[in-house]
């Protein structure tokens, strides 16, 4: 059967070109029938359709749903199993003849390629949103029910219920359209499906992977720029370091060259910030503690994170130490450290009320702590039972408290306002007596001093120290106001008390006074080139007391370099040599300095580890001497031998 008849073979080579052109030039249904009945269109199109014939290579191509065409046939078309014949294909041509001699442009080859590229774009445009939404032998949207729902044969092509009805029931077809399998209408299978899309595993795969490498980058990322924040903030503290040791080498070499434009011979421990001596009269300085068999050596670094106050309890061996821990919410916690090694710890956590302690002291007689608190509270707490024993209410703020050393009932607190109150713990409802300070300056140090004969029996003397000096007050007596210490008054402005009970020993650091217009003075340090040392360090003084009779006697004085913002702690030892030693800290040197009593010779530096120095400690704990030193979220623990 040759290609002009009017039937031709489906693999004639002619028909297999003018499908080809058909495909390619994507023309639709509607324009099919038009093509192959004339523009007419007076025959209809048959509802039979027509084969696409399967080409592999060269000849054939496997037939998927998003790529099949399929074309119609008009109703003089015959159909067979393996034949399909279009008439009118003739006529169509030579009507498209006809209209070009009738006076019509012929249309170029030019514009042929044009309209074909427009097309296959369209085309290409257009795939991907209608690839499994249509039936490919009528190239309508299926449905997912009805007459036209989307159905599959047994060998997995699909098509619309109808059509594939029709073309099976057609005159001895019986044949998938597509792959040409045997095939009947009791083998449709339906798909209750709105839309069936081919997913590419491989595709998927690498989507998947591609999303793994990025979540893993991001991870990466934030990591880094966490990293990145911690350098800043290292890099930063790094920088504030370098710039105070700076600092801090510039003020030493100034000292350094201060010390060595002095007299040859001129020791500063001997000499008072005034150019007077240091010494009492008749008094020996006792010889160098330095590389002694007595002399203090660090034993233990505890690391206490949050520690502000601590005090020791030689009786049971433990430490006692206030912290103040950050975090969700400030708390308030005394913590019991054992001395004996491995240090174990447990925390008793304060009221909330509380808020900040100032002072804690152990009691020398029962297991017992008092607390000072800005909460307005002096509280008593067993280290026994762990719990508060007794809260006093306190009409402002307490600076300082101490324990009675000839009365275990007895207490004292030193009050923000001036005030200083006695208490007996017998008599929990209000305190036993209250007096007024000579001025409204907070009492930041409380000292219970030993009884003395000369005072008369009932009298109990307490020592203070403020800003404005030190004062001495005797409960008991009908008298309530204190009384100053002669010439503490003019040394500037007292910022520690430090007492020997053994003794009557009683030394006090001063820093200058700034003095200002009218004849004021505030309790700030001086910055001039004279006695500035640093911001933190001033040049200021240590006075010696002692206690005489009745009254006190100001043995002598020595240079030092106290704070100016800060109110030290400072400490008398007691046993370790022939006379008390002064323990307080160098905020120049950043030292621990141990001078003797009543020269004030230094006899010995100690290095902690941490600056700045916020308690000292002194205790004998068996036969040794324990000096207890607390830094920065850190625990030194010096000791020595007793003889």
């Amino acid at each position: 059967m040759d290609a002009n008849s009017p039937m031709a073979e489906i693999g004639d080579p002619a028909y297999l070109q003018y499908l080809s052109f058909l495909s390619e030039s994507g023309i639709s249904p509607s324009e099919l029938g038009e093509y192959l009945h004339g523009e007419d269109g007076d025959d209809e199109v048959d509802s039979d359709y027509g084969t696409m014939p399967p080409h592999d290579g060269a000849n054939s191509a496997s037939v998927t749903t998003s790529s099949q065409e399929s074309v119609y046939a008009d109703d003089s078309a015959v159909e067979s199993d393996d034949v399909v014949v279009v008439e009118g294909e003739r006529e169509s041509n030579e009507r498209r003849n006809d209209n070009n001699s009738e006076g019509g442009e012929p249309t170029s080859s030019k514009d042929n390629k044009e309209k074909e590229e427009s097309v296959d774009d369209k085309e290409e445009l257009d795939r991907g949103e209608i690839d499994g939404l249509i039936c490919p032998i009528c190239f309508e949207a299926w449905s997912s029910g009805g007459d036209h729902n989307v159905c599959c044969l047994p060998c997995g092509h699909i098509y619309g219920l109808a059509c594939i009805k029709k073309w099976l029931q057609g005159r001895g077809s019986g044949k998938c359209p597509q792959c040409k399998k045997r095939c009947s209408i009791k083998s449709i299978r339906l798909l209750y499906a709105s839309r069936i899309v081919s997913i590419d595993e491989e595709l998927q795969k690498k989507v998947r992977s591609l999303e793994a490498k990025c979540s893993s980058l991001k991870e990466k990322s934030d990591i880094l720029s966490e990293k990145r924040v911690e350098w800043q903030k290292k890099e930063a503290d790094l920088c504030t370091e370098v710039h105070y040791l700076k600092e801090r080498t510039h003020h030493l070499e100034g000292l350094l060259a201060s010390a060595q434009n002095r007299a040859s011979g001129s020791s500063v421990a001997r000499w008072g910030c005034q150019g007077e001596t240091a010494l009492g009269d008749n008094v020996e300085p006792e010889f160098h503690l330095q590389g002694s068999s007595n002399s203090f050596t660090l034993q233990e670094d505890l690391q206490v994170d949050g520690a502000r106050l601590f005090d020791i309890d030689s009786s049971s061996q433990i430490l006692l130490i206030a912290r103040r821990l950050s975090g969700m919410g400030t708390r308030n916690v005394l913590t019991k450290m054992s001395l004996i090694p491995s240090h174990e710890k447990e925390d008793i956590h304060l009221p909330v009320t509380l808020k900040a302690v100032k002072d804690l002291r152990v009691s020398p007689y029962t297991k017992l702590v008092l607390l000072a608190s800005l909460g307005k509270k002096l509280s008593v707490v067993s280290t026994e039972s762990n719990n508060t024993v007794l809260n006093y209410d306190l009409p402002a703020a307490a600076w300082s408290c101490s324990w009675d050393l000839s009365n275990s009932y007895y207490t004292y607190a030193g009050l923000q306002n001036g005030m200083l109150v006695q208490f007996d713990m017998r008599q929990t409802m209000r305190p036993v007596e209250s007096m007024t300070g000579l001025t409204g300056n907070p009492i930041h140090t409380v000292h219970s001093l030993s009884a003395d004969s000369s005072v008369g029996s009932g009298i109990k003397r307490v020592l203070t120290a403020s800003s404005a000096g030190l004062c001495y007050w005797d409960f008991g007596r009908s008298e309530e106001r204190p009384y100053l210490i002669p010439e503490s008054e003019n040394q500037g402005v007292c910022i520690s008390l430090a007492y020997g009970s053994s003794n009557d020993d009683i030394v006090a650091s001063f820093r200058p006074k700034i003095e200002m217009s009218g004849d004021l003075a505030i309790s700030q340090p001086t910055f001039s080139a004279s006695d500035s040392l640093s911001v933190e360090g001033v040049r200021g003084s240590h006075v010696v007391y002692k206690r005489l009779g009745g009254g006190y006697k100001r043995l002598g004085a020595s240079c030092a370099n106290v704070s100016g913002i800060r109110l030290p702690k400072s400490a008398i030892v007691d046993g370790v040599s022939r006379n008390p030693l002064f323990v307080s800290g160098d905020e120049v040197t950043s030292e621990l300095v141990l001078q003797d009593l009543p020269s004030l010779t230094v006899v010995q530096h100690l290095q902690p580890q941490k600056y700045p120095i916020r308690d000292v400690k002194y205790a004998r704990i068996l036969n040794s001497g324990l000096l207890s030193c607390l830094t920065e979220d850190s625990l030194q623990l010096f000791s020595t031998k007793l003889v």
